[in-house]
């Protein structure tokens, strides 16, 4: 049986949005090395467009205590710390584990 390899992972962001002063920051997972898969959004390979264009570091601050895990523990465990880092206040990029009601399009005058 195959170790658990996979990793949740936080990277910062300069702050795409003008005006808000937040940190901000982008959470994913993986089972590449870290570092290799920080590289790879950098480069546009599997990218989140927020990552490559806004993308600083990696911050370990907030994954370093989460150890490697089976890819369906990390299924759960991305969308968890991407929510408690909102509920700290911070803008986060990534999944939420909160229901969600869809937005509703404003009506134009072709409407």
């Amino acid at each position: 049986m195959k170790a658990p390899h996979h990793r949740v992972y936080v990277i910062r962001l300069k702050n795409p949005r003008r005006g808000d002063r937040r940190e901000a920051f982008y959470v994913g997972m993986t089972g590449l090395p870290l570092e290799e898969r920080f590289a790879n959004h950098k480069r546009g390979y599997k990218s989140a467009s927020v990552v490559k264009k806004y993308g600083i570091e990696l911050a370990p601050e907030w994954y370093d205590g989460i150890p490697p895990m089976p890819y369906e523990e990390a299924a759960l465990t991305e969308p968890a710390l991407a929510d408690e880092l909102r509920d700290r206040g911070y803008l986060v990029y990534g999944p939420t584990a909160r229901k969600t009601t869809p937005r509703v399009r404003a009506r134009t005058r072709s409407d």
